[in-house]
């Protein structure tokens, strides 16, 4: 058996406590990627704070899928590329809104536009760009919606080369939208 003395225990930990290392957290680079659903307007609101504490930028990037129908079995698919075009062009004019509406000259920003699979062009660009953090939005899809479409959230946690922060409207939310 052991025996202490008195206030030897919390003398021990004081002095690991004095010895430990700080923890910091770097933030320089934060990827929002947006649809223009108010859901995914809502990661903004949460991204412009990060970004401002951490004194970190936020790329905004919105995907373009790609818009292929089938014709018949003897040509196979047909694409659209004046539909794309059309969606790019618009994108980036929102995406300029957005940036002139709720960041303004907070933080830096920049806008990206990308054709292809949301989460694949999510996680691609948070590789090539070294993203620090991604703030993303989901829809809360649940049963035969979430078997049909899946999750764009889900996959960029499951494969994201960074940590990311999945926001969810109608729940506790943290920050106040002014």
């Amino acid at each position: 058996m052991r025996v202490r003395k008195k206030g030897t225990q919390t003398k021990q930990r004081k002095d690991s406590a004095n010895t430990r290392k700080e923890t910091q957290i770097s933030i320089q680079k934060i990827l929002v990627p947006i649809d223009f659903s108010e859901h995914s307007k809502q990661a903004l609101e949460y991204a412009i704070p990060f970004a401002q504490q951490f004194h970190a930028s936020i790329d905004l990037l919105y995907v373009v899928e790609p818009t292929v129908y089938p014709a018949d079995f003897s040509f196979g698919q047909i694409g659209f590329p004046n539909i794309e075009d059309e969606l790019r062009k618009r994108g980036e004019e929102e995406l300029e809104n957005l940036i002139a509406r709720k960041i303004g000259k907070r933080v830096q920003s920049q806008k990206v536009i990308r054709v292809g699979k949301p989460f694949f062009e999510i996680i691609q660009y948070a590789r090539e760009e070294a993203i620090d953090l991604i703030i993303i939005a989901t829809h809360g899809h649940t049963g035969v919606e979430h078997v049909l479409f899946g999750s764009t959230a889900e996959k960029v946690v499951r494969k994201a080369p960074c940590p990311v922060l999945v926001v969810r409207s109608g729940e506790r939310q943290f920050i106040q939208v002014s």
